[in-house]
């Protein structure tokens, strides 16, 4: 049976969802390198022989958050001890130390702070965030907030999805993080995240933004408490949102990134309940080669998550069907305070070291997948005085 799953795919078809179980309940260690081969020859043919990355920074402009996910070891309340909101001052430091070191990308995404709306609205101090990186570096690509925090938005305002899209679009956003998807079924989310927007909702307000012009992102936390039939339906969902993108003549989406569950300074009751700290590699390596094989005929950029992984796992998934290894990130707060061992922060001489390692090429690439010319990739204004 697997033989002949792999076989479609390597002929160019679409593998159906209960094929993907099918694979990814494989034990047999030979049936499991088929599968790898399988995936790194679909790379090769969907995405090239080069390794691409780009340069970025993350803010995470706060960690004042209303939810309280079940996994997350970053929120908090306000009032808390490390409670913290960055003001633009702060923010502008952190861009121009970007801006120093050859960014092109500004990742900027936070927790749901309520406080937000004594700016006269949250959608007005939304748009003032990007005002003030834009205003300073307008060169800058801005992939900024995840469809949480639109849906934040359009509830705490009385707006419409598409209202919040617009005005984000217009004060500058250029591409939206696909995060805050989970696993995009709902028995699942009651226990991950039971205050968070469900399903269809995270569906409909990346389906919007991508009919908006504005390309996104898509994610899956994975190795907690889903099963392989959930972790398909969720392949199966962004390969169908991903379809309705491409009939319609939208980027839709730009890359799947896999976010292997870390546990170690997690609440307790769901580390309790899962049972280790870090993720299982073998697990995350064969759930990367299978979403290659399931999506990489609509979604061709595939990246692994170093700061989960830890750079050596990310590498050896570059041999699993991915393609990228990411971002520089500069700092990485989310992930880092659940306990994960990749750090915060990775050079772009380390990432091409170990990419060279491999035997494979490497080239920086902007947000949305295009290359630059190392001519190019310098600061091309100067760097604000702060």
């Amino acid at each position: 049976m697997v033989d002949e799953i792999l076989e479609r795919a390597l002929a160019g078809e679409d593998i159906a969802p209960e094929d993907g179980v099918a694979l990814l309940h494989q034990t047999d260690v030979k049936a499991i390198e088929r599968i790898r081969e399988t995936a790194d020859h679909l790379r090769q043919r969907q995405a090239g022989e080069t390794v691409t990355y780009v340069i970025n920074r993350n803010i995470n402009f706060t960690n004042i958050c209303e939810q309280h996910c079940s996994f997350c070891a970053f929120r908090r309340d306000s009032g808390d001890e490390g409670a913290y909101w960055l003001n633009e001052v702060q923010i502008l430091e952190k861009t121009t130390d970007a801006v120093k070191r050859n960014a092109t990308e500004i990742c900027m995404q936070g927790g749901l702070n309520l406080d937000a709306k004594l700016k006269g609205s949250s959608l007005s101090f939304y748009v003032q965030l990007i005002q003030t990186i834009k205003s300073a570096f307008p060169q800058l690509h801005l992939h900024a907030f995840s469809p949480q925090e639109v849906q934040f938005i359009a509830r705490e305002d009385n707006l419409s999805f598409a209202e919040v899209i617009a005005a984000l679009r217009e004060a500058g956003v250029d591409s939206m993080p696909g995060t805050a998807a989970e696993v995009l079924d709902d028995g699942v989310r009651k226990i991950l995240c039971p205050e968070k927007l469900n399903s269809t909702t995270w569906l409909e307000v990346v389906q919007t933004a991508h009919q908006q012009g504005i390309p996104t992102t898509s994610t899956m936390l994975s190795g907690h408490i889903e099963t392989p039939e959930q972790q398909m339906q969720h392949l199966d969902l962004l390969r169908s949102l991903q379809q309705s993108a491409k009939r319609h003549g939208y980027t839709g989406i730009t890359e799947f990134i896999l976010l292997p569950f870390v546990g170690q300074d997690a609440p307790k009751p769901l580390r309790r309940r899962v049972g280790r700290d870090q993720p299982v590699l073998s697990d995350s390596l064969l759930l990367m080669a299978v979403a290659r094989i399931f999506l990489g005929n609509w979604i061709p950029n595939h990246q692994p998550s170093w700061v989960k992984l830890g750079l050596p796992g990310a590498i050896e998934a570059l041999r699993w069907g991915c393609n990228d290894i990411g971002g520089t990130l500069m700092e990485e707060h989310i992930t880092t305070m659940a306990g994960a061992i990749g750090g915060t922060c990775m050079e772009v001489e380390t990432l091409q070291s170990a990419i060279a390692k491999i035997g494979r090429p490497f080239a920086q690439r902007d947000t949305l997948y295009r290359a630059i010319p190392r001519r190019l990739a310098e600061p091309i204004v100067q760097p604000v005085l702060l």
